[in-house]
């Protein structure tokens, strides 16, 4: 049994309270002032909030999803914990369906037996079924429109881990794709040239979320509101956003947040495995991608994904003038909700996963802990 004393706490309801808490093997045991046990850590001035869910991430530290391969994915497990992510969705890309398939097998693999680090909580399926006009650094070889029968055994195969799939909604046989698929799981919007109208039908067909939003999809304008407008004028939509402050301007993120609210933005880093690695040449989806000043880019020039990872993200934020709370919500129960992993990880609260993250006043990671095992001690 371990007791976190005197920190301040952001609880469940996403508010600051003096408490300790108390982890008793993987999970909260309570929440409460002046407990005591065997175990003591004193974290007098330090604040104590949910891990970081980061539900689209390829890679980092030279590993990537799409590589099929467990120890690449332990690999992943291990770094992310040190930035503060207990829970991730590894995301595939545009590739084959073999190589979809075995990425799929590989993840569930770790699930099974999972790695010491962030803890994998499920797949999240960034194509094939998009658009062409709006692959961004996807493989146009492999994209196709939707096929539902092929996401079926996608998802059978894998045993359910699949927790969220991408569509450009405009594509042949889309309307069926998201009526049943969303049965299963989450359905984004995403690399997609649909319209307001389009968007607005996919959405009532049950598409909820938005992949990195304004990237590869129609933006807002005053005649023309876009995949973005369509997205800010409904409620039931949450919006992933990259929030390295180079795929969207400080300005935009800062405005995004005050469009969507503190329920409906989504931190993501969409890193490749290039994230914590030193510039140089990478890979990305079979696609040779450069990567200069932490930007990652194809030859053409086009974005390939980033660099970077959600503590950098919420940093950023922070310095933008993004509310404090708002941040830590947008990296922690809002992606929970969206792969329907709230009931677990997410937020503090009694019976939940012991998932945590210990910052300093300068936002300084101090302490990570996931399932209730110290994973990273800065004290």
């Amino acid at each position: 049994m371990l007791i976190l004393k005197n920190a301040k706490i952001v609880d469940n309801s996403f508010h600051f309270i003096n408490a300790d808490i108390e982890i008793n093997n993987e999970k909260i045991s309570k929440i409460q002032p002046n407990l005591s046990g065997s175990e003591e850590i004193d974290l007098t001035g330090l604040v104590i909030v949910p891990g970081f869910v980061d539900i689209h991430i390829h890679g980092c530290v030279g590993a990537d999803t799409c590589d099929a391969d467990t120890e690449d994915l332990a690999k992943m497990c291990a770094h992310l914990a040190t930035k503060g992510v207990t829970s991730f969705c590894p995301t595939t890309m545009t590739v084959s369906h073999e190589a979809i398939s075995k990425s799929l097998m590989a993840v569930k693999q770790c699930m099974d037996n999972p790695p010491k680090g962030a803890s994998i909580a499920g797949v999240n399926m960034e194509g094939p079924y998009i658009s062409k006009n709006k692959k961004g650094a996807q493989a146009e070889e492999f994209v196709k429109n939707p096929d539902l029968n092929e996401f079926k055994r996608f998802y059978d195969e894998c045993g359910g881990i699949i927790k969220l799939v991408d569509i450009a909604p405009e594509c042949e046989g889309a309307d069926e794709f998201i009526k049943e698929a969303s049965k299963l799981c989450t359905v984004s919007i995403a690399h997609t040239e649909a319209d307001y109208k389009c968007a607005k039908n996919a959405f009532n067909l049950g598409i909820t979320h938005a992949t990195h939003l304004y990237n590869a999809m129609p933006g807002l304008t005053h005649r023309a509101p876009g995949v973005v407008g369509a997205v800010f004028d409904d409620e039931r939509i949450r919006a992933e956003i990259i929030c390295d402050g180079f795929h969207i301007d400080p300005a935009v993120l800062r405005i995004t947040f005050g469009v969507l609210g503190k329920d409906r933005p989504i931190i993501i880093s969409d890193s490749m495995r290039a994230a914590g690695k030193p510039d140089g040449v990478s890979n990305l989806g079979g696609q040779t991608v450069y990567v200069k000043n932490g930007q990652a880019r194809l030859e053409d020039g086009t974005i390939a994904g980033s660099t970077t990872n959600m503590h950098d993200e919420i940093k950023n934020l922070i310095s933008y003038g993004v509310p404090f709370l708002n941040v830590i919500k947008a990296a922690t129960i809002n992606p929970a909700r969206e792969i329907k992993e709230d009931n677990k990880i997410g937020s503090i609260k009694k019976g939940k996963y012991a998932d945590l993250v210990v910052m300093d006043p300068q936002l300084n990671i101090k302490m990570v802990v996931v399932r209730g095992k110290i994973e990273v001690d800065n004290i």
